[in-house]
Formats: structure tokens, C-alpha cells, sequence
């Protein structure tokens, strides 16, 4: 590459990373195997999921997008031999990546605990078997459909 001048100008590479999988950050939620993926911004952020895939992956990105301050949200499976899901969420200035998350998954928390209630109120007056409280239902799991 030549100046001006037709000076020859040196260009130094960009710093590469050996191993990309050692400079992720892993975030804390309840559990949930999380990291910030290299790259992000307190606006623009990728986040990778263990072990989730499709039906996290969707139900979120529409909870998210549902939130006036993103303006853009994506999920993807790399690969389907591998139980991972990567999201990439923009924000607009008033709010961070991290934020927007934390608000769509307590938002998808919050409706599927709706959608639970409603089923079980359902299935009582279908069956006439009490409904399991809110408390039973996260300390022991959902009970069967047929015991």
C-alpha cells in the first residue's frame, strides 16, 4: 500500500485471538450457562447459551423485540451438533444489551407463568384436580399430565 507520496506504508495486523472461547465473560442468571461474546459494546451485544436451542432462542428474540428501546435482535444456532444459541441485541442509547436482556427473560418468565396459571385453571375445571400453586410448580417441577 502506498502515501501520497508513493511512500510504501506498513500495516501492522489486527491482534488475533488463539483461542476466542477464553475471552468471553460468563454472566450470571439464575443458572443459565451465559457469556458475552468479544466484541460487544454496552449497546450492541452477542451473548452465546449452552444447552438451549429453538425454543428459548425464538420466544425471546420476540420478547425482546417487543421492547421499544432495542432496535435490533437476532438469534442463531451455529450448528446443529452443537447445544448452543447465540443472540445479538442492539439497543438504542438509553439502555444497555445486558439490560434488554435481563428484561426479556423476565418478561418470558412472566408470561409463561401466565400461560401456566391459565392451563391449570383450565385443567381443574376440565378435571376437578386442585391446581398445583405457583410455589409447587417451581420447587417440584411441572407435575405429569397423567398420573
Amino acid at each position: 500500500m502506498s502515501n501520497e507520496n508513493g511512500d510504501d506504508t506498513v500495516m501492522e495486523d489486527a491482534q488475533s485471538s488463539q483461542h476466542p472461547e477464553q475471552t468471553t465473560d460468563e454472566i450470571e442468571l439464575e443458572g443459565t450457562q451465559l457469556f458475552l461474546l468479544p466484541g460487544s459494546t454496552p449497546t450492541a451485544a452477542s451473548f452465546e447459551f449452552r444447552d438451549e436451542g429453538h425454543t428459548l432462542g425464538n420466544a425471546l428474540r420476540y420478547i425482546i423485540m417487543k421492547n421499544p428501546e432495542v432496535e435490533f435482535c437476532a438469534y442463531a444456532i451455529p450448528h446443529p451438533s452443537e447445544a448452543k444459541m447465540n443472540m445479538r441485541i442492539q439497543t438504542y442509547d438509553g439502555t444497555t444489551a445486558i439490560d434488554a436482556l435481563k428484561k426479556g427473560l423476565k418478561d418470558l418468565q412472566d408470561l409463561c407463568d401466565v400461560v401456566a396459571e391459565k392451563f391449570w385453571d383450565a385443567r381443574e375445571s376440565v378435571t376437578q384436580t386442585p391446581a398445583p400453586s405457583k410455589k409447587q410448580l417451581r420447587e417440584n417441577g411441572e407435575p405429569r399430565m397423567y398420573d
